[in-house]
Protein backbone atom coordinates (compact mmCIF):
# COMPACT_ATOMS: atom_id res chain seq x y z
CA UNK A 1 0.00 0.00 0.00
CA UNK A 2 3.02 2.57 1.21
CA UNK A 3 4.24 1.72 -3.05
CA UNK A 4 0.85 3.00 -4.44
CA UNK A 5 0.88 5.55 -2.29
CA UNK A 6 4.16 7.07 -2.96
CA UNK A 7 3.55 6.89 -6.90
CA UNK A 8 0.28 8.11 -6.57
CA UNK A 9 1.78 11.57 -4.78
CA UNK A 10 4.83 11.54 -7.07
CA UNK A 11 2.06 11.56 -10.40
CA UNK A 12 0.65 14.48 -8.32
CA UNK A 13 3.27 16.72 -7.39
CA UNK A 14 4.36 16.06 -11.37
CA UNK A 15 1.02 17.09 -12.30
CA UNK A 16 1.19 20.21 -10.36
CA UNK A 17 4.52 21.21 -11.17
CA UNK A 18 3.71 20.62 -14.96
CA UNK A 19 0.07 22.69 -14.45
CA UNK A 20 1.86 25.60 -12.84
CA UNK A 21 -0.23 24.75 -9.50
CA UNK A 22 3.41 24.10 -7.49
CA UNK A 23 6.54 26.02 -8.48
CA UNK A 24 9.69 25.21 -6.86
CA UNK A 25 11.19 28.06 -8.81
CA UNK A 26 9.05 30.52 -7.21
CA UNK A 27 8.75 29.13 -4.04
CA UNK A 28 13.00 29.20 -4.09
CA UNK A 29 13.15 32.63 -5.00
CA UNK A 30 10.32 33.76 -2.84
CA UNK A 31 12.55 32.45 0.12
CA UNK A 32 15.70 33.76 -1.48
CA UNK A 33 16.91 35.66 1.59
CA UNK A 34 16.36 32.66 3.95
CA UNK A 35 17.91 29.52 1.59
CA UNK A 36 21.09 32.25 1.06
CA UNK A 37 22.02 31.50 4.58
CA UNK A 38 22.32 27.69 4.21
CA UNK A 39 24.61 28.63 1.21
CA UNK A 40 28.14 27.87 2.16
CA UNK A 41 31.14 30.43 2.32
CA UNK A 42 33.35 28.59 -0.10
CA UNK A 43 30.27 27.16 -2.49
CA UNK A 44 31.33 29.65 -5.35
CA UNK A 45 35.02 29.40 -5.28
CA UNK A 46 34.66 25.64 -6.01
CA UNK A 47 31.72 26.26 -8.25
CA UNK A 48 34.28 28.66 -10.41
CA UNK A 49 37.56 25.97 -9.89
CA UNK A 50 35.22 23.63 -11.98
CA UNK A 51 33.01 24.90 -14.63
CA UNK A 52 34.82 28.53 -14.74
CA UNK A 53 32.33 32.11 -15.04
CA UNK A 54 30.34 30.22 -17.56
CA UNK A 55 28.45 28.07 -14.57
CA UNK A 56 26.55 30.36 -12.40
CA UNK A 57 26.68 29.32 -8.66
CA UNK A 58 23.46 30.48 -7.66
CA UNK A 59 21.52 28.51 -10.35
CA UNK A 60 23.37 25.60 -9.36
CA UNK A 61 22.70 26.67 -5.34
CA UNK A 62 18.97 26.50 -6.22
CA UNK A 63 18.92 23.43 -8.19
CA UNK A 64 20.43 21.89 -4.48
CA UNK A 65 17.57 23.65 -2.40
CA UNK A 66 14.92 22.22 -5.26
CA UNK A 67 16.39 18.44 -5.15
CA UNK A 68 16.46 18.92 -1.32
CA UNK A 69 12.86 19.98 -1.61
CA UNK A 70 11.42 17.38 -3.45
CA UNK A 71 13.52 14.04 -1.84
CA UNK A 72 11.93 15.22 1.60
CA UNK A 73 8.35 15.36 0.29
CA UNK A 74 8.73 12.31 -1.47
CA UNK A 75 9.91 10.50 1.71
CA UNK A 76 7.03 12.15 3.45
CA UNK A 77 5.10 10.45 0.90
CA UNK A 78 6.62 7.32 2.07
CA UNK A 79 5.74 7.71 5.16
CA UNK A 80 2.37 9.10 5.08
CA UNK A 81 0.81 5.76 7.02
CA UNK A 82 3.10 6.39 9.90
CA UNK A 83 3.68 9.87 10.22
CA UNK A 84 5.41 11.14 12.78
CA UNK A 85 8.10 13.28 14.68
CA UNK A 86 10.53 10.63 13.50
CA UNK A 87 9.72 9.79 10.22
CA UNK A 88 9.24 14.13 9.33
CA UNK A 89 12.89 14.03 10.75
CA UNK A 90 13.93 11.74 9.06
CA UNK A 91 12.47 13.14 5.74
CA UNK A 92 14.13 16.27 6.92
CA UNK A 93 17.42 14.63 7.29
CA UNK A 94 17.02 13.18 3.66
CA UNK A 95 16.75 16.22 1.81
CA UNK A 96 19.69 18.18 3.62
CA UNK A 97 21.75 14.60 2.66
CA UNK A 98 20.80 15.24 -0.94
CA UNK A 99 21.17 19.01 -0.58
CA UNK A 100 24.68 18.70 0.80
CA UNK A 101 25.71 15.84 -1.49
CA UNK A 102 26.55 18.27 -4.47
CA UNK A 103 28.80 20.52 -2.07
CA UNK A 104 30.53 17.47 -1.13
CA UNK A 105 30.89 16.10 -4.33
CA UNK A 106 32.33 19.30 -5.99
CA UNK A 107 34.67 19.66 -2.89
CA UNK A 108 36.56 16.53 -3.35
CA UNK A 109 36.70 17.80 -7.11
CA UNK A 110 38.50 20.73 -6.04
CA UNK A 111 40.89 18.84 -3.37
CA UNK A 112 41.56 15.77 -6.48
CA UNK A 113 42.96 18.97 -8.59
CA UNK A 114 44.01 21.23 -6.09
CA UNK A 115 47.71 21.36 -7.21
CA UNK A 116 46.52 22.01 -10.75
CA UNK A 117 44.50 25.18 -9.37
CA UNK A 118 47.41 26.00 -7.27
CA UNK A 119 49.96 25.81 -9.96
CA UNK A 120 47.82 28.66 -11.89
CA UNK A 121 48.59 31.07 -9.47
CA UNK A 122 52.62 31.62 -9.79
CA UNK A 123 52.29 31.60 -13.96
CA UNK A 124 49.95 34.33 -13.40
CA UNK A 125 51.95 36.21 -11.12
CA UNK A 126 55.15 35.60 -13.93
CA UNK A 127 53.05 37.47 -16.24
CA UNK A 128 51.91 39.85 -13.62
CA UNK A 129 55.86 41.13 -13.20
CA UNK A 130 56.69 41.44 -16.95
CA UNK A 131 53.68 43.78 -17.04
CA UNK A 132 54.88 45.37 -13.53
CA UNK A 133 58.03 46.08 -14.56
CA UNK A 134 56.01 48.85 -17.15
CA UNK A 135 53.21 49.94 -15.29
CA UNK A 136 52.15 50.49 -11.72
CA UNK A 137 50.72 47.42 -9.90
CA UNK A 138 47.11 48.71 -10.65
CA UNK A 139 47.30 49.06 -14.21
CA UNK A 140 49.39 45.57 -14.31
CA UNK A 141 46.32 44.13 -12.50
CA UNK A 142 44.11 45.28 -15.31
CA UNK A 143 45.65 44.65 -17.84
CA UNK A 144 46.42 41.01 -17.04
CA UNK A 145 42.56 39.87 -16.63
CA UNK A 146 42.13 39.33 -19.97
CA UNK A 147 45.28 36.76 -20.26
CA UNK A 148 44.27 35.63 -16.48
CA UNK A 149 43.13 32.01 -15.96
CA UNK A 150 38.90 31.94 -15.96
CA UNK A 151 38.74 30.56 -12.36
CA UNK A 152 40.64 34.04 -11.40
CA UNK A 153 38.86 36.61 -13.36
CA UNK A 154 36.00 37.75 -11.80
CA UNK A 155 37.96 37.95 -8.44
CA UNK A 156 40.32 40.13 -10.26
CA UNK A 157 37.58 42.33 -11.97
CA UNK A 158 36.62 42.87 -8.18
CA UNK A 159 40.37 43.77 -7.20
CA UNK A 160 40.45 46.46 -9.74
CA UNK A 161 36.84 48.20 -8.88
CA UNK A 162 37.90 48.21 -5.33
CA UNK A 163 41.24 49.94 -6.04
CA UNK A 164 39.59 52.12 -8.48
CA UNK A 165 36.90 53.44 -6.46
CA UNK A 166 39.71 55.00 -3.86
CA UNK A 167 40.05 51.94 -1.62
CA UNK A 168 43.98 52.27 -1.17
CA UNK A 169 44.54 50.03 1.60
CA UNK A 170 44.64 46.51 1.53
CA UNK A 171 41.67 45.13 1.85
CA UNK A 172 40.91 44.49 -1.85
CA UNK A 173 44.37 42.52 -2.01
CA UNK A 174 43.51 40.37 0.86
CA UNK A 175 39.46 39.92 -0.24
CA UNK A 176 41.10 38.15 -3.02
CA UNK A 177 43.27 36.55 -0.76
CA UNK A 178 39.95 34.83 0.39
CA UNK A 179 38.22 34.73 -2.25
CA UNK A 180 40.90 32.27 -3.94
CA UNK A 181 42.45 30.54 -0.97
CA UNK A 182 44.70 28.69 -2.67
CA UNK A 183 47.90 27.79 -1.39
CA UNK A 184 49.95 31.05 -0.55
CA UNK A 185 47.57 33.33 -2.29
CA UNK A 186 47.41 35.80 0.86
CA UNK A 187 51.43 36.08 0.97
CA UNK A 188 51.59 36.68 -2.50
CA UNK A 189 48.85 39.26 -2.77
CA UNK A 190 50.16 40.81 0.68
CA UNK A 191 53.52 41.12 -1.41
CA UNK A 192 51.78 42.90 -4.46
CA UNK A 193 50.34 45.43 -1.74
CA UNK A 194 53.44 46.14 -0.62
CA UNK A 195 54.93 46.43 -4.58
CA UNK A 196 52.14 49.33 -5.09
CA UNK A 197 52.72 51.41 -2.45
CA UNK A 198 56.82 51.49 -2.92
CA UNK A 199 58.33 54.50 -4.53
CA UNK A 200 59.66 54.05 -8.17
CA UNK A 201 63.58 54.14 -6.65
CA UNK A 202 62.95 51.27 -4.96
CA UNK A 203 60.73 49.18 -7.39
CA UNK A 204 63.48 47.45 -8.87
CA UNK A 205 64.76 45.89 -5.60
CA UNK A 206 60.65 44.95 -4.68
CA UNK A 207 60.00 43.25 -8.18
CA UNK A 208 63.32 41.26 -7.33
CA UNK A 209 62.06 39.91 -4.14
CA UNK A 210 58.95 39.61 -5.76
CA UNK A 211 60.27 37.14 -8.88
CA UNK A 212 61.95 35.39 -6.46
CA UNK A 213 58.92 34.25 -4.50
CA UNK A 214 57.40 33.42 -7.61
CA UNK A 215 60.61 31.15 -8.92
CA UNK A 216 60.22 29.30 -5.53
CA UNK A 217 56.37 28.89 -5.80
CA UNK A 218 56.85 27.66 -9.46
CA UNK A 219 59.84 25.52 -8.18
CA UNK A 220 57.42 23.57 -5.61
CA UNK A 221 54.72 23.57 -7.85
CA UNK A 222 57.23 21.34 -10.33
CA UNK A 223 58.68 18.99 -7.29
CA UNK A 224 54.62 18.51 -6.39
CA UNK A 225 54.03 17.65 -9.82
CA UNK A 226 57.12 15.55 -9.59
CA UNK A 227 56.27 13.37 -6.63
CA UNK A 228 52.49 13.10 -7.88
CA UNK A 229 53.95 11.83 -11.46
CA UNK A 230 56.45 9.36 -9.41
CA UNK A 231 53.71 8.41 -6.95
CA UNK A 232 51.87 7.29 -9.88
CA UNK A 233 54.42 5.40 -11.62
CA UNK A 234 54.98 3.24 -8.29
CA UNK A 235 51.61 2.79 -7.72
CA UNK A 236 51.09 1.14 -11.07
CA UNK A 237 54.62 -0.86 -11.29
CA UNK A 238 53.51 -1.86 -7.17
CA UNK A 239 49.85 -3.37 -8.90
CA UNK A 240 51.91 -4.99 -11.58
CA UNK A 241 53.82 -6.34 -9.59
CA UNK A 242 51.44 -8.11 -7.17
CA UNK A 243 49.05 -9.11 -10.39
CA UNK A 244 51.50 -10.83 -11.61
CA UNK A 245 52.73 -12.40 -7.92
CA UNK A 246 48.59 -13.41 -7.94
CA UNK A 247 49.24 -15.17 -12.03
CA UNK A 248 51.79 -16.94 -10.97
CA UNK A 249 50.49 -18.38 -7.95
CA UNK A 250 47.52 -19.33 -9.54
CA UNK A 251 49.52 -21.10 -11.80
CA UNK A 252 51.60 -22.79 -9.70
CA UNK A 253 48.67 -24.17 -7.62
CA UNK A 254 46.88 -25.20 -10.82
CA UNK A 255 50.19 -27.11 -11.32
CA UNK A 256 50.51 -28.60 -8.23
CA UNK A 257 46.77 -29.94 -8.52
CA UNK A 258 47.40 -31.25 -12.07
CA UNK A 259 50.41 -33.07 -11.00
CA UNK A 260 48.24 -34.26 -7.39
CA UNK A 261 45.66 -35.10 -9.62
CA UNK A 262 47.90 -37.18 -11.85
Amino acid sequence: MAVEIVIIGIIILFVMSYTGRINTNKFIADNEVYFKKLKEEDWDFYVKAKYGDGVNGDVLFNKRIRNGLIVMVVLMFCFISKLNYVTILFSILGGVLIFKLDYFNIRKYYKRHLHEIDAMLPHYLKSLEILIQHYTVPVAIGKSIDDAPAIFKEGLHELINEINSGNDKIDPYVNFAKQYPVRDSMRMMRLLYRLSLGRQEHKQDQLLAFSKTISNLTQKARDIKYKQRLEKMESKTMSMLVTTGLGVMVLLIFAVLMLMGT
